[in-house]
């Protein structure tokens, strides 16, 4: 109560067992009108030191409730219905082990023995198939694109190769009957026969529908042309990726090639992903290859090969962030990056003081392997850090809003 109402402390207080001492104007009459009397001058002088000790006393209680609302100035303050309404939650600062980590570029592949390549069954104009686009799960014989020929230059060679077909058919079906008649040799049904086997391997029913379909259930990771692009039959239109298990790419500069011995797992976030990232190591994650020498692709950064399970959540051929993780060092102090609040370039955790108060507390960043951040600085072991809703906290710290009944000042 003295660091919100202390002119209300300073008035009322004579009232809790002061009542013989001046009043908070200070006036001296009443001594000075029995100054005469011996015996009441030295009561006086009792009573008015007594007044002293008092008065001595209040201020003191006074400077310490002002030193005590100085040193909690900067409290957050949110009460445990709010903590509780918004998901503040709170976890302890504790010294585990951490893994060295590199932070590099990659990009998510579809595993080779899972991909398939749709193709053009004819030549012609390409439509591609309403709403189809990278990332879209197809299933088995869905249509990813029509072919038309119409309207181009000389004309449809499936259609011309349907009408030899159909011509020799009904050749074969003539002579067929007169053979048995022998009123024709054996030559002439061969010749027959012939004509309408070759008329019959130069006809597709797949490119008389003009319908280009993925053999296997996946996602689309890839389209090879634009809708209205012209095509040539056999012409790669789009690949489709089984969503099962997928491969990482990551990129690791030549800078940090001698990490490549101690690198045994990873973490990474898909480009199209704004979550926490994913662990290869809860995703049945195995590391396929890593080699000293440069990747042919990319000069200067060594390839370096993982596969891993997917739920769904990812889709291949996206870029991705990539935290290659190394061996673990001991006795390191880490939070989750969730807990990080950053701020004109400076970056702050959150630690909760008490079931109503919270502190900012700036920290020195080290390592950062997607899922946890190192504190070199600013955090002691056992502090209760913020590891969830960072942004209400940080949203309360500009409020001056006080819970009833709540006060820091001691």
């Amino acid at each position: 109560m003295s660091r919100l109402f202390p002119s209300l402390v300073l008035c009322t207080l004579p009232f809790f067992g002061l009542m013989t001492l001046p009043s908070c104007s200070g006036n001296h009459e009443t001594h000075e009108h029995h100054e005469h009397h011996d015996h009441d001058h030295e009561g006086h002088d009792h009573e008015h030191e007594g007044h002293d000790h008092e008065h001595d006393s209040h201020t003191e209680i006074m400077d310490h409730g002002a030193e005590a609302s100085h040193d909690h100035h900067d409290d957050i303050v949110m009460s445990p219905a709010d903590a509780a309404r918004f998901g503040v939650k709170a976890e302890a600062a504790v010294k585990d082990p951490f893994s060295e980590v590199v932070k590099v570029f990659g990009n998510v592949l579809p595993a080779a023995t899972d991909r398939t390549v749709v193709s053009a069954t004819t030549s012609g104009i390409v439509r591609l198939a309403p709403g189809m686009d990278t990332g879209k799960a197809v299933k088995a014989g869905e249509g990813i694109a029509s072919i038309s020929a119409a309207n181009i230059s000389g004309g449809d060679a499936n259609r011309t190769a349907k009408a030899t077909l159909d011509a020799a058919k009904r050749e074969l079906d003539r002579v067929t009957p007169l053979l048995k008649d022998g009123l024709i040799t054996k030559k002439e049904y061969n010749e027959a026969l012939q004509a309408y086997e070759e008329a019959k391997s130069s006809y597709s029913p797949g490119a008389a529908s003009g319908r280009a379909s993925s053999s296997i259930a996946g996602v689309v990771s890839e389209l090879l042309v634009k809708d209205g692009e012209y095509v040539e039959a056999g012409q790669p239109i789009a690949s489709v990726a089984r969503s099962q298990r997928l491969t990482l790419r990551a990129l690791l500069p030549a800078k940090n090639v001698d990490l490549l011995p101690r690198i045994t797992t990873a973490n990474f976030r898909p480009s199209h992903s704004t979550g926490a990232s994913i662990s290869l190591a809860e995703r049945g994650g195995k590391l396929l290859s890593s080699s000293a020498s440069a990747s042919d692709n990319t000069p200067g950064y060594v390839a370096v090969y993982f596969t891993f399970d997917n739920h769904g959540d990812v889709v291949p051929g996206t870029p991705a962030e990539v935290y290659l993780i190394g061996s673990e060092r001991q006795g390191v102090i880490s939070v989750p990056v969730t807990s990080v609040s950053e701020q004109q370039g400076e970056n702050f955790v959150y630690v909760k003081l008490d079931d109503h108060a919270y502190a900012k507390r700036p920290v020195t960043l080290g390592h950062n392997d997607g899922r946890r951040v190192e504190i070199i600085d600013g955090l002691a072991e056992g502090d209760s850090v913020v590891s969830v809703g960072t942004t209400f906290v940080r949203l309360a710290e500009t409020s001056t809003v006080v819970p009833e009944g709540h006060s820091h000042s001691h």
